[in-house]
């Protein structure tokens, strides 16, 4: 399955709650979801009207939420889940643990970006060093103890510089941030309390995939 590359508000409003997937416009008045906060299409404001959805619907676009939220695709999705499975403790914290730990999503984390899709092309345009080498791979798998920055001449690119004017306040407990020096030591791995703006649940989208 091909990665979705068409107007990102139509997912918000699919799915029916804020994904953040344009970073500062999500907080803002302009978000779709505050204008139009019903389904896009030509009967999307008869929405509320619609019959219940059943239980695999609503496992559905849980799933469909948290694939959209972390930019993966189908494929990569459900080998996370499986890894998930395997590893030890509860299998949907280890889902949102693997999700956490993409390099793009420590990128975002840190204030670098203000969304992962903003992240991901930084990592992508090889803009971002782990442990002093380039890294232009999103899904790649940090761990305790790595270091990651921002190259040298892409520290004060106007994406990375607005994105930390607007995100202040948001790094989470397991990574600790220099914003002078644009470097981020992943200090521990996330716990399911430090994540809390999670657009879906977690253990319904393993029922789903547990079918």
């Amino acid at each position: 399955m091909a990665r979705y590359t068409g107007p990102v508000c139509r997912i918000c409003r699919r799915e029916n709650r804020k994904i953040y997937l344009k970073g500062r416009r999500c907080m803002s008045p302009k978000c779709a979801m505050e204008r139009r906060p019903y389904p896009p299409g030509q009967f999307g404001q008869a929405g509320q009207r619609r019959r219940r959805r059943s239980d695999y619907g609503l496992q559905l676009r849980s799933k469909q939420a948290l694939r959209y939220a972390y930019g993966v695709l189908e494929g990569q999705l459900r080998r996370y889940v499986r890894q998930a499975e395997r590893m030890p403790g509860v299998a949907g914290e280890n889902l949102l643990r693997l999700l956490e730990t993409r390099l793009d999503n420590v990128v975002y984390r840190a204030g670098f970006a203000s969304s992962r899709r903003e992240a991901r092309q930084l990592v992508r345009h090889r803009h971002v060093e782990v442990n002093g080498r380039v890294v232009n791979i999103p899904s790649f798998r940090v761990r305790p103890g790595d270091v990651v920055r921002l190259r040298e001449k892409s520290k004060n690119l106007q994406p990375v510089v607005e994105a930390l004017s607007a995100g202040g306040g948001r790094v989470p407990r397991w990574l600790q941030v220099d914003f002078e020096a644009r470097t981020v030591t992943v200090t521990d791995l996330p716990r399911r309390d430090d994540i809390p703006d999670v657009p879906a649940d977690e253990q319904v989208v393993m029922e789903f995939y547990s079918r």
